[in-house]
């Protein structure tokens, strides 16, 4: 049998998983005996959406098969899909329903001039992230927060790549730590919907698993989310923790960077982020001075 289609396979991957968190309570079945699957039995989830089991099981392989729109929203309905959850499985199904992949647009990803300069007058860290959570862009006010990460290698600058990298990610183990790698691996996911066999997506989802046991975890979950925003806790040594909120705001491009912007409420933690932004004047300052000895 030939190699699956590309979305059909990431479908396939999409539905197991689903599957996989349903108990069979959740949907007014008795557990019976011994159960040998995590979740729902193919049988019972094609039951539900009132398919065949060869027809749900041909779809979960990756097969042949090119689910109608009717199907779709019968599956959707019985795994209890959220919305960003329905796009996900609509965007793959449809692209799987075609004889080959569509071609895709893997132009280099670039900043907008005039987005640069929002983000030079922003007195907020923010920073672009391009599809695959490269890290195109960002601001001093992100340097203060992040780290300078101009010393990095380009294919280094993945906000993935560092979050997992313990070297460099010293606060890790921090409560939001999970939720945070969550939702940047959901962007991923969505990102890997367009594409499935992108370069850089492969590279990175591929270095990921061999290096972490925890990323393994948190991919398999097939979790995805378009744009997202939350709210994160930085340990910053010069003016305590940071409890700051952060939202994704789309640039333009189909599908193009994003703008990642880290705001606080009134109060103590804007008082902690005008502070650490007037250490990094001080210090810009000062070494301005030294260069010019």
């Amino acid at each position: 049998m030939s190699s699956p289609h590309p979305y059909a396979r990431e479908l396939g991957d999409f539905l197991r998983a689903r599957r996989g968190r349903i108990a069979p309570r959740d949907v007014g079945l008795e557990p019976g005996g011994r159960r040998k699957v995590t979740g729902l039995r193919r049988e019972e989830l094609a039951l539900l959406a009132g398919l065949s089991t060869d027809y749900y099981q041909r779809m979960e392989q990756g097969r042949e098969v090119r689910p109608s729109d009717g199907v779709l929203e019968a599956l959707a309905g019985a795994l209890g899909l959220d919305d960003a959850e329905r796009r996900h499985l609509f965007t793959l199904a449809r692209a799987a329903r075609r004889p080959a992949p569509a071609p895709v647009d893997r132009a280099p990803e670039r900043v907008p001039r005039r987005t640069r300069r929002l983000l030079r007058v922003m007195d907020t860290p923010a920073v672009v992230l391009g599809r695959h959570l490269d890290l195109l862009d960002w601001n001093e006010m992100a340097e203060a927060l992040l780290g300078d990460p101009s010393g990095l290698p380009p294919d280094r600058l993945n906000m993935l790549l560092l979050l997992f990298d313990d070297e460099l990610n010293h606060g890790r183990r921090c409560q939001d730590w999970e939720r945070q790698a969550l939702d940047y691996i959901g962007m991923l996911r969505t990102a890997v919907a367009t594409d499935p066999t992108h370069p850089r997506a492969t590279a990175i989802v591929g270095e990921l698993s061999i290096r972490s046991a925890e990323f393994r975890r948190l991919w398999a979950r097939h979790d995805v989310c378009a744009s997202v925003s939350g709210t994160k806790t930085f340990r910053v040594p010069e003016v305590g923790d940071l409890v700051l909120d952060w939202d994704t705001y789309p640039l333009p491009g189909d599908p193009g960077p994003v703008m990642l912007v880290f705001t606080a409420e009134p109060g103590p933690a804007a008082d902690r982020l005008r502070l650490l932004a007037s250490l990094r004047a001080t210090r810009s300052a000062r070494a301005g001075r030294g260069r010019g000895d």
